[in-house]
């Protein structure tokens, strides 16, 4: 059993509370750090599941593939009007449409992960809304890019037979990038189908 403190013992006897208790410099402990913004966005990416940073991770690859999918098959144009132009084939055409698209498609993603990092909130509704949009969406864009793929190879092939040049190379180069980018939104689709069905299942 504890013996009482006496009324007229010294102050150094009684420990002082631990809410007032002071660090070095008079700062309390109970004082947040500096760099709240940063910090914030960083606390957020670890509290995130691991399925939300493999999906961010994901997208952001299809954004980079996608994008030198499209940049290098929009700069296939060797002669003016000649067969080395990408305008002059449908299928190359549509490739680049896609591209376009996919692009235009992970950095409005890209943004709004980022956007729930950093604020907390999700520029869409209710969980299982986003969801199903992730889920949805990514499906949807992996599907134009291995349709694409497959009316651009054929025709590579073909022309590749005939002469192997800067023309064929670029146009291989843009279906490869834009191979790419389908597997990293494929596999985006894959991790945003676990997630939908968790929040079904909830």
């Amino acid at each position: 059993m504890s013996k009482p403190v006496p009324a007229d013992a010294p102050p150094s006897v009684v420990a002082p509370a631990p809410e007032v208790a002071a660090v070095d410099g008079g700062v309390s402990e109970r004082e947040p750090a500096g760099g709240g913004g940063v910090r914030s966005m960083v606390e957020r990416w670890k509290m995130e599941g691991a399925p939300a940073r493999a999906r961010l991770v994901l997208r952001a690859l299809g954004w980079l593939f996608s994008l030198l999918a499209l940049v290098v098959m929009a700069s296939n144009q060797h002669g003016h009007g000649g067969s080395q132009d990408f305008r002059q084939y449908p299928e190359y055409n549509y490739c680049l449409g896609i591209a376009i698209v996919a692009w235009l498609y992970t950095t409005a993603q890209v943004v709004r992960d980022v956007h729930r990092l950093g604020s907390g909130r999700d520029l869409i509704g209710t969980r299982k809304t986003s969801a199903l949009v992730d889920f949805t969406g990514d499906q949807v864009v992996a599907y134009f890019l291995i349709s694409a793929m497959s009316a651009a190879v054929p025709v590579t092939d073909y022309m590749r037979q005939k002469a192997d040049n800067l023309f064929t190379d670029s146009a291989a180069a843009a279906i490869s990038m834009a191979f790419f980018a389908f597997v990293a939104i494929g596999l985006s689709a894959l991790v945003s189908g676990y997630s939908f069905s968790m929040e079904v299942l909830v």
